[in-house]
C-alpha cells in the first residue's frame, strides 16, 4: 500500500522546465561558441543543482577555473531570470486537483533541485506548501532526501512513490528503491523505454498508484 508520494517540482508541479532551459542559454550566452554545449550538459542532467551545472561548464566546457565565488555571482544571476517567471508559470495539469483531493490520503514531499530558500518562496508563492509534509531543496541530493524521508517516517520503499521528469530522479529512486513514475514531457522521451509507469499529467497519478498497488 503505498503511504507517500515524492514530488520532483519542475516539469512535475509545475510547468517551468522550459523557464531553466531559457535562463541557461541567457547565462551561457557570454560564450556563443560554448552556449550550446552548456545547455546540452543541463538537459542531459535536469533535476541536479544549477551550481554542479555552473561547475562543470566552467571546468569542462570553457576550461576556467571555478570559485564558490563565481558560483554564488552565476545563482544570483539565474534566480534573479527565473523566479518571477516561475512563479508566474501555471500548474502541470491536474495538480491542484490531486492534491487537495489526495493528501489526506498519502503524506506529500516535494524534492528538488532547486535551492532550498527559493524552492519555499516559490511553493508558498503558489499557495500549496500546506499539502506538504517536509519541502526540499538542493541543500542534499535527492538520494539523501529520499533516504531521510524513508528513516524519518518509518517507511518502507515500497510504500512510496518517486514522481520525477528526469534521469537524476529515475536514478534517486533506484537507489533507495522507492517505486518510479515519470512525468513524460518533450524533453525526456527517451527514458520512455526505461521506466515501467508514466503519466502525461496528474490527472493520471491516482491510476498509476493503482496501478503499483497491483
Amino acid at each position: 500500500m503505498i503511504k507517500a508520494i515524492i514530488f520532483d517540482f519542475d516539469g512535475v508541479l509545475l510547468e517551468s522546465t522550459h523557464v531553466k532551459t531559457t535562463a541557461f542559454r541567457e547565462l551561457f550566452s557570454r560564450w556563443p561558441d560554448k552556449a550550446d554545449e552548456g545547455v546540452a550538459f543541463h538537459l542531459k542532467n535536469m533535476g541536479i543543482s544549477r551550481y554542479i551545472k555552473f561547475r562543470y561548464f566552467y571546468e569542462n566546457i570553457i576550461s576556467q577555473r571555478y570559485s564558490e565565488e563565481i558560483g554564488l555571482k552565476l545563482g544570483s544571476e539565474f534566480s534573479g531570470i527565473v523566479l518571477e517567471k516561475i512563479k508566474a508559470t501555471p500548474f502541470v495539469n491536474g495538480t491542484e486537483a490531486f492534491l487537495e483531493n489526495c493528501h489526506t490520503e498519502y503524506s506529500f514531499y516535494i524534492a528538488s533541485g532547486t535551492p532550498d530558500e527559493e524552492l519555499l518562496e516559490i511553493v508558498s508563492f503558489k499557495m500549496i506548501d500546506r499539502y506538504f509534509d517536509g519541502i526540499f531543496g538542493s541543500s542534499l541530493t535527492k538520494t539523501e532526501i529520499i533516504d531521510n524521508i524513508l528513516g524519518t517516517n518509518s517507511l518502507k520503499n515500497n510504500m512510496v512513490v518517486f514522481v520525477g521528469d528526469a534521469v537524476s530522479d529515475k536514478k534517486a529512486a533506484e537507489e533507495t528503491g522507492v517505486h518510479f513514475v515519470l512525468r513524460v514531457t518533450q524533453e525526456n522521451h527517451y527514458l520512455r523505454s526505461t521506466c515501467r509507469y508514466e503519466i502525461s499529467d496528474l490527472t493520471e497519478l491516482k491510476e498509476r498508484i493503482k496501478d503499483i498497488e497491483k
